[in-house]
């Protein structure tokens, strides 16, 4: 009897359902949306089978009939900039009133982290948060999601840029955009479809990437889910008990954060680093602790106590105070310790850290961890003792990633848009792939290729290089970096595409640059010159043109010099350049201006062969030309690279 009662609601439930169908459009279509200029307009979406549905927009009315499955398109003829607009969609049963519409310039800005990344974690951001009013900017943020198969549809709707909500736009698109709107005084809107650590091949569409040689599907040997949906199922009972669990964390029943508490059996770990390193990957909470001797005359004072940047969410105790807390991997750590807290002797600092996905703990720099207090800087930098409290591990539960196997967020996050016509694309990725750089002069220029057939344009198509990240290099060696920069620059063989080279302005100690209002604008000078026709303006800085040989020495001619080459060194020394002979063995080299050459030499090398400039992780850039805009990485020689396997 329930079994036929429950079969009897849930077959009226359906047979209502249908009969009240509405029509309905995909979630790119919203109040404050902008759409693309100059091109058909293609408004699309859902309805009963046969329904007619009537669109108007701008003194045009069109209508049609959904097909015997329920889909409905109509073309619109091309409308100029403006705005704002109406836009209505009528069916049997509804009718979709879209508010406060414009025509503009649309942008699809996707990649991994550095474009994920908002404004309000940008330099200067309260700033740039408090004048951000644009009305005629819009930012669409794409609801994160994975799929094995093509969505006709996502979560996101469109905003109107201001300062209540311009914070979590991303950063480079933002910047861009700014930068457009500024120098055209026309409406720009921003898709934001970007994911933090990952790899390019889950943005390739499937039939596309299966078309590679098998030497790209290798990395995912044994690890394909065969049923990613069964997994993703099976996988979330596992998630719901490691997140109680994450609730019901120990650490805090148990008041690890006291004084009292016995860490001697606690392991120690070198701080700052993230716990990848020592711990492998596993995701969950982990406690840190560490004790600190003060002098008499410290006791009690005021004081300030910095960690740097935590992944990803923080608390911090002193002495069992909490002095503070943060949710955000991006975000600098420091909070004011009030009076009588901190005590003569043995002080207690603990640090309760959450990681949800990628690299967990403590990546800032070592003198940026420390403690101030009555003048004086104690450095927190070293063993810290640690303790497991809750991993994923503990409950076999694997966060879902969009690396799992190709072609994941092309299926959730980019599919749904590819009739919504645009004005191009940037692009901010390749950290992830830097240990396959050399496959990335393959992929690359698949995804570019592959994304504008989805659309049926030749769309622009502009990156951001690498930034310099890491250490510094005693001597020339390989890097995965620069390589993937080189690969990235043989994608400017493609036509209608730009590079945005930032060597100068990354972070050795952040692969998360803040310096986001550069690159929004080194971007939108490529398109400005590229796609708007402002030929006037310089879009990039010099990239290697020729090299020719001259007995000791190599002479470098150069394109994109725009009104000559400089340097920033008041002594005319150009920074970055090695050179090597044919035994392939590189050595720093001299190097200076010749009008519009450079001259590159070393005492070490007789008979050069080979010269290559910024080539490292994080490279000596001093090299622009008079516009400010800096040199592009680049080698002549066609040598293995060390990622060609």
């Amino acid at each position: 009897m329930n079994a036929l009662k429950s079969l009897f609601l849930t077959s009226s439930l359906l047979l209502a359902t249908l009969s009240q169908a509405t029509v309905k459009l995909p979630a790119i279509f919203s109040d404050n949306m902008v759409l693309q200029q100059n091109k058909a307009i293609q408004i699309w979406g859902w309805a009963d089978k046969g329904e007619t549905v009537e669109v108007r927009f701008q003194n045009q009315t069109r209508k049609v009939k959904a097909d015997k499955s329920g889909n409905w398109a109509i073309a619109l003829d091309p409308q100029t900039h403006g705005g704002p607009y109406t836009l209505e969609v009528k069916g049997k049963s509804n009718h979709i009133t879209f508010s406060d519409v414009l025509i503009g310039e649309v942008w699809l800005c996707s990649g991994q982290s550095n474009m994920e990344f908002a404004v309000k974690n940008a330099n200067n951001a309260p700033v740039e948060i408090s004048r951000a009013n644009f009305p005629q900017i819009r930012s669409f943020n794409v609801t994160k999601a994975i799929g094995t198969q093509p969505k006709n549809d996502f979560d996101g709707s469109w905003k109107v840029c201001s300062p209540a909500t311009v914070a979590d736009f991303s950063a480079v698109a933002y910047f861009f955009a700014l930068n457009l709107y500024k120098e055209l005084g026309i409406p720009v809107g921003i898709i934001n479809s970007s994911w933090g650590g990952t790899d390019i091949e889950t943005w390739i569409s499937e039939p596309t990437f299966n078309q590679l040689p098998t030497q790209f599907s290798k990395r995912y040997d044994g690890k394909k889910i065969g049923n990613i949906d069964q997994f993703l199922k099976d996988n979330s009972s596992l998630k719901m008990a490691y997140l109680k669990a994450m609730d019901n964390d120990p650490g805090i029943s148990e008041k690890w954060f006291l004084p009292e508490t016995n860490i001697a059996s606690w392991p120690t770990m070198p701080i700052p680093q993230l716990w990848e390193g020592l711990l492998g990957d596993i995701d969950g909470i982990v406690w840190y602790s560490f004790s600190l001797d003060l002098p008499k005359e410290d006791a009690g004072k005021t004081a300030v106590i910095q960690l740097g940047p935590i992944d990803d969410n923080e608390i911090t105790w002193v002495n069992g105070q909490a002095v503070g807390h943060t949710d955000g991997y991006t975000l600098n750590r420091q909070y004011s310790i009030p009076e009588n807290v901190l005590v003569a002797g043995k002080n207690r600092i603990t640090v309760k850290i959450t990681d949800f996905y990628g690299g967990g703990g403590f990546y800032g720099k070592a003198e940026d961890i420390y403690l101030e207090v009555n003048g004086k800087k104690y450095p927190l930098a070293g063993n810290w003792h640690y303790k497991l409290a809750v991993t994923n591990k503990q409950f076999n539960f694997v966060e879902p990633s969009p690396n799992m196997q190709p072609s994941l967020l092309f299926n959730a996050m980019i599919h749904p848009i590819t009739r919504f016509p645009i004005a191009g694309a940037i692009w901010y990725q390749g950290e992830n792939n830097s240990g396959q750089a050399y496959n990335y002069k393959s992929l690359f220029p698949t995804l570019i290729n592959d994304w504008r057939k989805q659309w049926h344009s030749e769309f622009p198509f502009y990156w951001v290089q690498l930034a310099n990240y890491l250490s510094k290099n005693e001597a020339p060696s390989e890097s995965n970096w620069a390589e993937l920069r080189q690969a990235q620059s043989l994608a400017l063989s493609l036509p209608n595409t730009g590079q945005a080279v930032i060597t100068d302005i990354g972070d050795a100690n952040d692969i998360h640059p803040k310096n986001k209002q550069d690159v929004g604008r080194r971007l939108a000078l490529i398109a400005l010159n590229k796609t708007y026709g402002k030929t006037n303006l310089a879009y990039s800085g010099p990239t290697f043109r020729s090299i020719e040989i001259k007995g000791p020495k190599a002479i470098i001619g150069f394109d994109h010099i725009g009104g000559g080459l400089t340097t920033t060194s008041k002594y005319g020394y150009v920074e970055g350049f090695s050179i090597a002979g044919k035994d392939k063995k590189f050595v720093w080299a001299k190097a200076y201006i010749d009008g519009n050459n450079v001259i590159v030499y070393s005492d070490k090398v007789s008979e050069p062969v080979a010269v290559r400039f910024a080539w490292a992780n994080n490279p000596d850039v001093n090299l622009y030309n008079k516009e400010g805009l800096p040199a592009a990485p680049f080698q002549t020689d066609d040598w293995k690279w060390s990622t060609q396997y």
